[in-house]
């Protein structure tokens, strides 16, 4: 007996088991559209910032070297 499940992208009735290789959705072009709306940024994991992020200097300068350093503030403290 197999489990049939709602593809997440279409909500199309398919069968979650290894004969069908894009479980758990029904077909490849609907694995695609999720994976397209990932890379979008349409959905996201929420987490709680790391503790010291806010202290980092991501300016373009900052980024462009690869450099990241603590603000000027911070150091002057």
């Amino acid at each position: 007996m197999s489990i049939k499940v709602k593809c997440p992208t279409c909500g199309r009735e398919c069968e979650y088991s290894d004969k069908n290789p894009y479980r758990p959705f029904c077909c490849e072009r609907c694995r695609l559209i999720d994976l397209g709306a990932w890379a979008e940024g349409k959905y996201s994991i929420k987490d709680k910032p790391m503790e010291g992020d806010d202290d980092l200097d991501i300016s373009a300068d900052a980024l462009a070297t690869g450099k990241l350093a603590a603000h000027k503030a911070d150091l002057e403290k």
